[in-house]
C-alpha cells in the first residue's frame, strides 16, 4: 500500500511542476482520469485501432499521459515526417524497454538509446545493407523463393512453416553464412521462438512492467505482471539467438571453414583492430541478432498477409497473374529483371504494406527537448509513437482505406494514383536499415508465387468454402492468426516448371 501511495504522490508531484511551467498547450487528447491519465483506457493488445480513432476525433497529433509521462501520438504521415524525419535530431532517442530488456535486447540497435553505441551499430548494419550490396544478395532470395515453390507444392498444409523458413532462411545466411536444408534445422527453431516473442510480448514500450518495473520481479498471476513472466518464459530464445550462432561461426573461423557472412565479417575486422576495437563481442551478437528482426520477422509476417490477402480479393490475384503471363509467360520463372515491367505486381506488394501493416505502431522513439509543433507542445522525454496503422487509413490519403485494393497506386485514369505507404520501415534516423534487403525478399516471394500457384479459400468437411478471419497478434510484429486455405499449381506446365527449377547455392 506505502509503495502505491508513494507512486501517486510522485506522479502528482510531477503533474503540478508540469501545471507551474508556462508552455503553448500540450496536443489535444481523450479526457484523461486523475494521477493515472489514460492508462485505463488503453487496452493492452490493437492499440493502434484505438489511438486511429481517437486520431479522428482529436486530430493528426494526439497527447495521452500514462502515469504523468506524456505520450505523443502521430496519425498521419506529415506530422511523422515533419517531426522523426525532419527534426531527427530531437527524436531519435529510445524510451528504456524494461520487458525486451528482460527478454534480452538491451544489446540490439532497435532498442537502444541514440548515441554514440546506437551509431556504431548503425554504421555496422548500413555497411552490409547498402542498395547495391543487396543487388548482390539476389542470387540467396531467388534460389530461396524456388525452394517455397517447391515446399508449397509438396505439402501447402504447412504454408506458414514454408514462408518463415523462406524468410528465415535468407537472413540467415546473410548474418551468419548458414543454408537451410530442412524443416528441423536448428535456426529454423531459433527464428520460430525469436518470432513468438515478438509478436506476443505486448506493445513495445507500453506495457505494466515498462511503468511499473518492479513488477518483473513478480509472478506471472500477479495483476500486471502478465508480461514480466512472458519475457521470463522467452528469454531462452532471444540468447539463443545471439549466441547459438556466433558459436557455430566462431568454430567455422577457428577452422577456416566460415562462409561470409556479416557476423564473420565483423569478427574479422574485431581481430584486425585488436586494442583498437570499438564493437564488443555483446555488440556484434546485437547487431546480427537485429539483422534477423528487422528483415526476417517482417518478412514472414507480411508474406503471410499477401497469402491472407490473396484468399480474400481473387480478383486482384487474377490481374496480377494476367500481367506476369504477358511479361513472363509460361517457360521460365520471374527474375528480378521483370520488376520494372510488372507494375500491378508492384502495386499489390505495396497494399500488402499498407493494408495490414506488420509493425503497426512502430517502436516508440523519445523527445530530447522539449518542442513545439504547429502551436502544440512536445514535452521533453516524451514517448512518440508513428501509429503505422492509422496513417494507412488516413481517408485524406486513401480513398476507402479498409479495402484491399492495389489499383489505388496506379496512375489517374485507372487508379487514384495515391502515394505508398510511408512508415512500414519506420522513420528519420532509426528506419530500417534492412528495408532494401525486405523488399526485394517480398517482391520475389510474392511475383514467383502469382506466377505459378492459385490461392483460393480452403473447403471443409462438408465441402463448404471457408472465409478466414481478418484477425492479428499484438507486439512489435502483428502477424495474422492461424488461417487455413488452398494453394495449388495454376496449370501442369507450372507444376513442371517448380518441380525442374534451379535451387542449387550459387552465392
Amino acid at each position: 500500500m506505502f509503495l502505491f501511495i508513494l507512486i501517486g504522490c510522485i506522479c502528482l508531484y510531477a503533474y503540478l511542476k508540469t501545471k507551474s511551467i508556462r508552455h503553448p498547450p500540450l496536443p489535444p487528447g481523450p479526457p484523461a482520469d486523475p494521477i493515472i491519465g489514460h492508462l485505463r483506457l488503453i487496452p493492452p493488445d490493437n492499440q493502434e485501432t484505438l489511438f486511429y480513432k481517437w486520431g479522428k476525433i482529436y486530430g493528426d497529433v494526439m497527447h495521452l499521459d500514462l502515469l504523468g509521462r506524456s505520450v505523443i501520438v502521430l496519425n498521419s504521415v506529415k506530422a511523422a515526417v515533419d517531426l522523426l524525419d525532419k527534426r531527427s535530431a530531437n527524436y531519435s532517442d529510445r524510451p528504456r524497454f524494461v520487458l525486451f530488456d528482460m527478454m534480452g535486447w538491451e544489446s540490439g540497435m532497435t532498442f537502444l538509446p541514440y548515441g554514440r553505441r546506437f551509431q556504431r551499430h548503425r554504421r555496422m548494419l548500413q555497411h552490409y545493407l547498402t542498395p547495391n550490396k543487396c543487388v548482390g544478395y539476389q542470387p540467396i532470395q531467388s534460389r530461396e523463393a524456388r525452394v517455397l515453390l517447391q515446399n508449397l507444392l509438396e505439402d501447402s498444409e504447412s504454408r506458414d512453416a514454408f514462408i518463415r523458413r523462406f524468410s528465415t532462411a535468407i537472413i540467415m545466411r546473410l548474418a551468419y553464412g548458414h543454408q537451410i536444408t530442412s524443416d528441423d534445422d536448428p535456426y529454423v527453431k531459433i527464428a520460430e521462438d525469436t518470432g513468438y516473442a515478438l509478436s506476443n510480448g505486448g506493445p513495445p514500450g507500453s506495457t505494466p512492467v515498462d511503468f511499473f518495473p518492479f513488477l518483473r520481479k513478480f509472478p506471472a498471476w500477479f495483476p500486471g505482471a502478465y508480461y514480466a513472466g512472458f519475457a521470463r518464459n522467452n528469454k531462452f530464445a532471444i540468447d539463443r539467438l545471439h549466441n547459438y550462432p556466433f558459436e557455430e561461426v566462431s568454430a567455422q573461423m577457428v577452422r577456416g571453414k566460415a562462409k561470409p557472412s556479416f557476423l564473420a565479417s565483423q569478427l574479422e575486422a574485431r581481430i584486425r583492430e585488436g586494442n583498437d576495437a570499438q564493437n564488443t563481442i555483446a555488440d556484434i551478437k546485437g547487431a546480427a541478432g537485429v539483422m534477423y528482426c528487422a528483415a526476417a520477422d517482417t518478412t514472414w509476417s507480411t508474406l503471410s498477409m499477401f497469402f491472407l490477402a490473396m484468399v480474400l480479393n481473387p480478383e486482384h490475384q487474377a490481374r496480377a497473374q494476367k500481367e506476369i503471363d504477358m511479361v513472363v509467360g509460361s517457360g521460365r520463372l520471374p527474375e528480378f529483371e521483370d520488376r520494372l515491367s510488372l507494375p500491378y505486381v508492384e502495386c499489390l506488394l505495396q497494399e500488402t504494406l499498407r493494408w495490414n501493416a506488420a509493425v503497426p505502431l512502430g517502436v516508440p522513439h523519445r523527445s530530447l527537448e522539449d518542442d513545439v509543433y504547429e502551436g502544440m507542445f512536445i514535452p521533453k522525454g516524451s514517448l512518440v509513437i508513428a501509429n503505422t496503422r492509422g496513417m494507412t487509413l488516413d481517408e485524406r490519403v486513401y480513398s476507402d482505406p479498409a479495402m484491399f485494393n492495389p489499383a489505388r497506386f496506379l496512375p489517374k485514369p485507372e487508379g487514384n494514383a495515391e502515394p505508398h505507404p510511408s512508415g512500414p520501415f519506420g522513420f528519420g534516423r532509426r528506419i530500417c536499415p534492412g528495408r532494401h534487403l525486405a523488399d526485394a525478399s517480398l517482391w520475389i516471394a510474392m511475383v514467383s508465387v502469382l506466377a505459378t500457384m492459385d490461392i483460393t479459400k480452403a473447403v471443409d468437411a462438408d465441402g463448404k468454402e471457408v472465409t478466414p478471419e481478418v484477425a492479428f497478434s499484438s507486439g512489435i510484429t502483428s502477424h495474422p492468426r492461424p488461417y487455413r486455405c488452398a494453394i495449388r499449381p495454376r496449370s501442369d506446365t507450372a507444376r513442371v516448371l517448380i518441380e525442374h527449377s534451379d535451387t542449387s547455392d550459387t552465392y
